[in-house]
């Protein structure tokens, strides 16, 4: 068989039957099979390098510069930058070997004639040049290991720099499976699970991956439950409720057993509206509706600290990533947002008579931007370190804010049934937008979730948790169980098969895969 042989295979025609070939021997070889991968280049006649690659691999290894430079030049199709970057690197082990010769006027003629010939930068021939000028002692020693070692690695170099037909990328049949099975996992409107995918079948999950039953009820609140949250470790949830209560849960590391309390704390005087963990777990706030915000002891339950007086009234708060920071926003007495230190230590703060109300806010995992709901439909972003601000307008009333795992997007709540996505970075010009929940007259929260945060989920006023693919603007599941409005959902951030809602209902509901024989959702066309 020759390499110009024009046979193609695939249904589809579209696959040169050479090339496949020489992939496949490439990938032996790669995998440590080389006797398979000899035996099928003599079978097949064809390598997995070029015969052109194969005369200038071996001028490489023994030094002969002039004749590698003559074949280089003789390769067709090579983009001339590509080929002056390629020519800049041969010339510097050249220079190079010169040097360790002590051949310093070779080492210069090289340099002065042949690379500042070349169109690749004035910056990199002045440190080509420094290089010459400050030489170490390493250069002075004529060693033929570090020779050696210094070719390998040039060639190294030169194989990432030249293109196909010259030589292939490394492990191009791996890459070209992997861009498959990426491309169907990305497809798959329930892929929830972490590792590697068989190869056998194409890619395809069930609802069985995300969270749709009913695992576990939580009756110990007395009155609504308005709001849940996992910690960052998965290990602990937090629930708060308008009984004037926070509770501390602890999550079991296996399925089997159950979630059991760890710690009731009381010491609000009016209804417990918002909760935030710290990013090591050891703290979490409580804020009180219309009320003060409190610090307590995740391990003991005890009250470590209460911010402002009874004045003093806050609507939502989050952590910077040290965990001795916190931000909170605050509508009387003055309205603004103040930042603490955990033994209320006023660091910073944003206030003033003009100073909008703030419905929610959030810090970025990196602590660079301090996200803030102002006025029920604007969106202020703060970078903490420059204070540039970016602002976004919503047409509708926003009620919550949640921000993804990997801290690139941020999702808002609208009371016109919408939840809104953008980037925190700035490059969308429109949201991405998620329907299908009923919203209108209540704060419902919503959190990313499942693995990469690939999904989102929303409590509603329907008494139902609703799940959207993040690609997919219509829910793929709704969750029935709840018998009141769903306030809020969290999805556990290290078992992503692990869903919590809080409703008005007084209970907590722990979400998990369904069994086959047991259907408690409501499965959407």
């Amino acid at each position: 068989m020759s390499e110009a042989s024009p046979t193609v295979l695939g249904t589809k025609r579209l696959i040169r039957k050479h090339e496949f070939v020489k992939v496949i021997i490439q990938c032996l070889y790669s995998l440590g099979f080389g006797e398979s991968a000899s035996c099928l280049e003599l079978e097949s006649g064809i390598s997995d390098k070029s015969h052109d690659f194969e005369l200038f691999k071996s001028q490489v290894v023994n030094g002969n510069w002039d004749g590698c430079i003559q074949t280089l030049k003789a390769f067709s199709d090579l983009k001339e930058d590509t080929r002056a970057a390629a020519l800049f690197l041969i010339f510097e082990q050249c220079i190079s070997e010169y040097l360790s010769h002590g051949d310093y006027l070779k080492a210069l003629a090289v340099l002065r004639k042949d690379v500042s010939a070349l169109d690749v930068g004035r910056d990199l021939i002045h440190n080509l040049a420094h290089n010459i000028l400050s030489l170490n002692e390493e250069l002075g020693k004529n060693d033929d290991n570090i020779v050696g070692g210094s070719r390998r690695n040039l060639l190294r170099e030169l194989e990432k720099l030249l293109p196909p037909p010259i030589i292939m990328p490394e492990r191009r049949l791996e890459s070209l499976v992997e861009t498959t099975v990426s491309a169907q996992i990305n497809s798959c409107m329930y892929h929830n699970s972490p590792g590697a995918v068989s190869l056998y079948v194409d890619h395809l999950c069930g609802r069985d991956q995300i969270p749709t039953e009913t695992h576990q009820i939580l009756t110990d609140h007395k009155n609504e439950v308005w709001f849940v949250q996992f910690s960052n470790s998965g290990k602990y949830l937090a629930s708060s409720s308008s009984d004037c209560t926070a509770i501390i849960w602890e999550v079991p590391d296996d399925d089997d057993n159950k979630i059991t309390p760890k710690h009731t704390l009381c010491g609000h005087q009016k209804q417990v509206s918002f909760v935030a963990w710290s990013p090591d777990d050891k703290k979490l706030l409580t804020c009180g509706n219309l009320e003060v915000l409190k610090l307590w002891d995740v391990e003991t339950g005890t009250l470590m600290h209460t911010f402002g007086d009874l004045n003093f009234i806050v609507g939502s708060c989050a952590w910077f990533p040290d965990s001795e920071r916190l931000v909170c926003g605050s509508s009387e007495p003055e309205k603004g947002i103040y930042m603490w230190d955990c033994n209320g230590n006023e660091i910073k703060a944003w206030r003033g008579t003009r100073m909008p109300k703030v419905i929610d806010l959030a810090v970025t995992s990196d602590g660079e931007n301090l996200i803030c709901i102002f006025s029920d439909k604007e969106i202020t972003i703060v970078n903490v370190i420059t204070n540039a601000e970016r602002v976004i307008s919503e047409e509708h009333s926003i009620t919550s804010l949640s921000l993804s795992g990997d801290g690139e997007f941020f999702i808002v709540n609208l009371n016109s049934q919408e939840i809104h996505m953008w980037d925190i970075a700035g490059k969308w010009e429109k949201p991405k937008k998620y329907m299908g929940h009923k919203q209108s007259k209540y704060v419902i929260r919503s959190c990313f979730g499942g693995l990469n945060s690939y999904f989102i989920a929303s409590g509603s006023e329907d008494a139902q948790v609703y799940i959207w693919n993040r690609k997919n603007s219509s829910p793929i599941e709704v969750l029935v169980g709840h018998l009141m409005t769903v306030n809020c959902v969290s999805w556990n951030p290290r078992r992503p098969q692990m869903l919590a809602s809080a409703s008005d209902d007084q209970t907590i509901r722990i979400w998990r895969p369904s069994l086959p024989s047991k259907m408690q959702t409501k499965k959407l066309s």
